[in-house]
């Protein structure tokens, strides 16, 4: 907390100030610390950055403090911290340094990922810190606009080995993670002070003598709160201190604290007053243009002296309140009339061309009623905020704009305009709110068109499921005579809703969906890959997998070739092209898709998308049989999603659990989780739950539990579900005593892999077809699935049918045959992992009578998943700061971490790393 008087010392604080120490320590020292200080107006969250700030001597300080006018002006706060580094950018990667120089303004270009820009922002940290220890401070956070706390936050997570230490100063507790980007970081909750240190504090304070019964009365209110023992005895008069008549109000504390201050600034002369309300308006704290302001407001140089002298507000290189309240109770003691006219006078003070948005959000501060030329201003500014990357403040701006816009017609369509803003930044609520002001006005049915979408995206957004099904239906049905392609795409979201909602769809389900869909006019020309899916699913799930397949494949080659051209399709529908691909069972399609999608998520710097699109190609890694590499990218989109605080994405992570089988107790959590998804509507993941069990079972060898739960999945044809689950049924019911029941489900499957035609496909349906029959024709069938196999990327399935012909050939009493095809699978499942599969393999080759010992894990446990992926992308030659841009560290932090690769491989250089590392 600063002010114009004299400085004391921290009262108490022994645990916190000793927090900060050690904070600081490690900093020095080259290991990155990050703490919020949570809690309540006034408890000292303030005097306890002063005391950081004065103990970090050797240390650059950079520091930023939320402003609640604020924020809705995108990268605010982060520009506030950042400004003065600017002088480093020619040291950060080009995209990196674009990106920060487009989000704040300082040049043109396409609207940057906002965490491209958190990158950028860690990297420029980084580089300040190699020179100097870097101490960032963060003071009111729960004010930072949403892309500058978000950001922020994402840095937060990404700082491991650089000499930064960042601290937020937040007040009140913590929010849900979607509402408190700062959740799940290291916090110190700040309390009250103790009563002898409240007293003490009180004591130095208050001149004259005070009743005992008043002071306990003061400190048993204040709760031990710093702020109200300094501030609350300035209401009271002497009298009042010595005997204890009158009290302060029962008001809320931080009410009280501000009432103080009220009274406080009731008592200043008029200029003065006004001239807090406009440095409280003014948030920047810029002297020059608060100068230019007071002379509009006829404001004397005498007011800044007595505010001054009030201890209120400092006036130096920039503009400080003594608090954060002080701010609040100058805007809020003026009546509407005096803010509007500050607010005039500070937008015809800002300057048009250097700072048009702050000078339009003034401008609507102080319009009276709706304002054609100032709302007109405001979309513009949304469109240079959506430019920069700043969809929150696009909605904010439009938002101001509808509710200044005159003409009814024109509100409506920036009504729509605005929600679609909204949601697109994450806020559903604001985006409903504002589809609600847009339908009481005229609109035309192209805008009524996207109302109808925009809601049913909300949504489905909300809850993947049927909820969603009759609003963008309703969408797709306004538009369908106004837009084609706008229509087509609702219909396509309404059959993806549909798929997602699965057996909890309610009557109809899909092939109802897809039908309507099919009614749908054509789309623009040329068409788009996107159209290609939409003919192929609507088709796939009105006429059934074989009317849809030659369609389906069409599509999956567009997308393959829209993906090598810029893939602007592929980043949109990857969430339904690739279970498309799995349905299909076109594993060149899966790698190729998921491979395209992270390296451009990476490119671009798209953290929104990126976590999709690492789940996916860590399924990929999976079939491979590379789970080391699957691990390291779920560990990798797992960190992202925290840091972006998005849903959890489990499907990659259970996969593995599933092809793993390190413990039965497993299933328990695949169901468990698919539950839980079903819970908001996606019955998908029922589906998907029993398909993941089945593999589990089978890989334990427990054939009834794997039949029961296959049989489960099959009870719905769930996209990129269905047909994996149709092979474990055939599986288990062979290999469980049910063989009737698999093959009944074979002819189903036999339909299905047909169709599809890949090797994938004829591949499994060998090995499944194999498992049914006898003599010399379940020979060929297995030998033909292992050589199909073989010529895919699906080497897990591979691998099984080495297993399952072993099995048969012990069966057959061919033991040598046996030991070969067992060996191989023993070999293979072991090397990827998949615990439970290996066991079932080496207890097949003991009953040929060959000694086989229990293999160990050991080695694929010596680097952790990051240490593993950043040591394969050193050896590949990449860079420090080339491999800090793919992963979302800091260079420093991947030295770090290679020291300990080096360590603990036993290397001296990146040459010698390749050799070194498993499976090269």
């Amino acid at each position: 907390m600063s002010s114009s008087g004299p400085r004391r010392g921290l009262r108490g604080r022994r645990g916190e100030r000793e927090a900060l120490d050690r904070l600081l320590g490690d900093a020095r020292s080259g290991r990155s610390q990050v703490l919020v200080l949570r809690g309540e107006a006034g408890i000292g969250k303030s005097a306890l950055v002063e005391y950081l700030v004065g103990n970090a001597a050797g240390c650059r300080i950079a520091r930023v403090a939320g402003v609640e006018s604020e924020m809705e002006l995108a990268f605010a706060g982060l520009h506030q911290l950042c400004a003065p580094m600017m002088g480093h950018l020619d040291r950060i990667p080009g995209p990196q340094r674009d990106a920060l120089t487009v989000a704040f303004g300082l040049g043109t270009g396409n609207p940057p990922d906002r965490f491209l820009v958190g990158l950028a922002v860690l990297s420029l940290l980084a580089e300040v810190a190699g020179e100097q220890p870097l101490v960032c401070v963060v003071d009111d956070a729960q004010w930072l606009d949403r892309v500058s706390a978000q950001t922020l936050a994402f840095v937060a997570r990404r700082l491991l080995a650089e000499r930064v230490a960042l601290v937020f100063a937040v007040r009140g507790p913590a929010l849900g993670a979607g509402d408190d980007p700062l959740v799940g970081l290291p916090e110190l909750v700040i309390r009250g002070l103790d009563d002898g240190d409240a007293r003490a504090l009180l004591d130095s304070v208050v001149l004259g003598r005070v009743d005992e019964g008043v002071r306990d009365r003061i400190v048993a209110e204040a709760r031990g709160n710093p702020l109200a023992l300094l501030e609350l005895p300035h209401g009271l008069t002497a009298a009042e201190l010595a005997g204890g008549f009158g009290r302060p109000d029962a008001r809320p504390l931080a009410s009280q604290i501000e009432q103080s201050f009220l009274r406080r600034i009731g008592s200043l002369p008029g200029a003065t007053q006004r001239l807090l309300l406009a440095a409280a308006a003014e948030p920047v704290g810029d002297v020059s243009l608060l100068r230019r302001a007071a002379e509009r407001l006829d404001i004397g140089v005498d007011a800044a002296a007595a505010a001054e002298a009030a201890g209120l507000i400092e006036f130096g290189a920039r503009v400080r309140f003594r608090h954060p309240l002080v701010r609040s109770a100058a805007y809020r003691a003026a009546d509407p009339g005096e803010r509007r006219d500050v607010h005039r006078a500070l937008a015809a003070a800002t300057d048009p061309e250097s700072d048009p948005d702050r000078r339009a959000w003034h401008r609507a501060h102080a319009a009276v009623e709706p304002d054609e030329a100032v709302a007109g201003e405001l979309e513009r500014s949304a469109a240079r905020a959506q430019a920069r990357g700043g969809i929150a403040a696009a909605a904010a701006f439009l938002r101001r704009a509808t509710g200044l816009t005159p003409d009814p017609a024109r509100r409506g369509a920036r009504a729509v305009a605005a929600a679609q803003a909204a949601f697109d930044a994450g806020d559903p609520d604001a985006a409903l709110e504002l589809l609600a002001a847009a339908e009481l006005g005229p609109l035309d049915e192209l805008r009524r068109g996207r109302l109808a979408r925009i809601r049913g995206q909300v949504v489905f957004a909300r809850r993947r499921g049927g909820d969603a099904l009759p609003l963008l239906l309703d969408a797709a049905g306004r538009l369908e005579l106004l837009d084609g392609g706008q229509a087509r795409e609702a219909y396509l979201e309404a059959v993806g809703a549909a798929v997602f909602a699965g057996r909890l769809g309610g009557r109809g389900g899909v092939p109802e969906v897809a039908e309507a869909a099919r009614a749908a006019p054509r789309g623009p020309h040329p068409p788009r890959a996107v159209d290609a899916l939409f003919d192929g699913l609507a088709t796939r799930f009105a006429e059934g997998y074989v009317g849809g397949a030659q369609l389906m494949k069409h599509a999956l080659r567009e997308f393959r070739r829209d993906a090598g051209r810029d893939g602007d399709d592929v980043m949109r529908w990857l969430w339904l092209v690739w279970p498309a691909a799995g349905d299909l069972w076109d594993d060149e399609t899966w790698h190729e898709l998921a491979t395209h999608a992270v390296r451009t998520a990476r490119e671009t710097g798209a953290l929104n998308f990126l976590p999709l699109a690492l789940a996916y190609r860590a399924a990929v890694h999976v079939h491979a049989g590379e789970f080391d590499q699957a691990a390291a990218l779920i560990q990798e989109s797992d960190a992202i999603t925290a840091a972006t605080g998005n849903s959890p994405l489990e499907y990659a992570s259970l996969l593995l659990v599933a092809w793993r089988g390190e413990d039965a107790r497993a299933a328990a959590l695949i169901q468990d989780r698919a539950r839980w998804a079903s819970t908001w509507g996606e019955g998908r993941a029922i589906g998907l739950g029993d398909l993941l069990s089945a593999v589990l079972h089978n890989g334990f060898g427990q054939y009834q539990a794997a039949l029961a739960r296959a049989e489960l999945a099959c009870e719905h044809e769930d996209l990129g579900v269905f047909g994996f689950a149709l092979v474990e049924l055939v599986e288990a019911g062979a290999r469980g005593g049910a063989p009737d029941a698999a093959a009944a489900t074979l002819r189903r499957l036999e339909e299905r892999a047909t169709a599809s035609g890949t090797e994938w496909a004829l591949g499994l349906l060998a090995r499944s077809r194999a498992l049914l029959s006898e003599g010399p024709a379940a020979d060929l069938l297995y030998r033909e699935a292992i050589e199909r196999l073989g010529r895919t990327r699906i080497a897990v399935h591979l691998a099984r049918a080495h297993l399952v012909y072993g099995e048969w050939l012990r069966r057959e009493d061919r033991r040598l045959d046996a030991r070969e095809q067992l060996r191989t699978a023993h070999e293979m499942l072991h090397r990827f992992g998949a615990d439970a599969f290996a066991e079932r393999a080496r207890r097949e080759l003991l009953a040929t009578g060959e000694s086989v010992r229990r293999l160990t894990v050991e080695a694929r446990e010596v680097l952790t998943a990051q240490e593993a992926q950043i040591a394969r992308l050193a050896g590949d030659g990449r860079t420090n700061p080339e491999i800090g841009a793919e992963l979302f560290i800091s260079p420093r932090t991947v030295e770090w971490h290679l020291r300990k690769v080096f360590t603990k491989l036993g290397v001296n250089s990146r040459n010698e790393l390749r050799g070194a590392l498993p499976d090269n």
